[in-house]
């Protein structure tokens, strides 16, 4: 086993600002498979989570030499995947179908993924089958924890219009669940 594999996180950020290939490759090994959990969430399959994760690593070592160790180097790179997946979302804006909360009359069905049965791999795959503005919208505000108002911001929508892609967003992963897992 080398010496980089043993590297603190500081250590092995600074090795990667001077350019250590070895040091790159490490810390790619160590954040890549959750980085990759985190991208599958905003794609609509492997194939562009994989792009989007592709480009979120350019970031990351494009901008390696601005992290501050003022928090966790893992927040630092999910930060990055989140605002990369939805960049990419965001080119292809038309794909997102977004609609103001005072269009619905929907409720919010209460415990979506509740099922007891239901894999993380399988409420994975329920969830990327939803439509893109549903999608990103679910995962920012119930897995990522942002709140309507920043998902707003983030995504250049109206709060209100957040609001009603969550409340269609567990609508209809209730329903594909029941279908799919009853």
């Amino acid at each position: 086993m080398n010496a980089a594999a043993h590297m603190t996180d500081e250590e092995m950020i600074k090795s990667c600002v001077s350019g250590d290939p070895q040091a790159q490759k490490l810390l790619y090994d160590r954040h890549s498979k959750k980085m990759m959990g985190i991208c599958l969430r905003y794609a609509s399959d492997e194939q562009e989570a994989e792009d989007m994760m592709q480009e979120g690593w350019i970031k990351v070592f494009n901008n390696i030499h601005s992290f501050r160790f003022e928090g966790s180097v893992e927040g630092w790179i999910k930060r990055i995947m989140v605002n990369t997946s939805l960049d990419c979302l965001r080119k292809n804006k038309n794909r997102f179908n977004l609609v103001d909360i005072n269009e619905t009359q929907e409720t919010i069905v209460s415990g979506v993924y509740s099922s007891d049965n239901l894999s993380t791999k399988e409420l994975l795959k329920v969830i990327q089958q939803l439509p893109p503005g549903y999608r990103s919208v679910f995962n920012l505000y119930a897995i990522e924890g942002y709140s309507h108002k920043e998902i707003g911001e983030l995504l250049g929508i109206h709060e209100n219009t957040s609001k009603s892609q969550y409340s269609r967003a567990r609508v209809q992963l209730q329903r594909m669940i029941q279908m799919e897992f009853a």
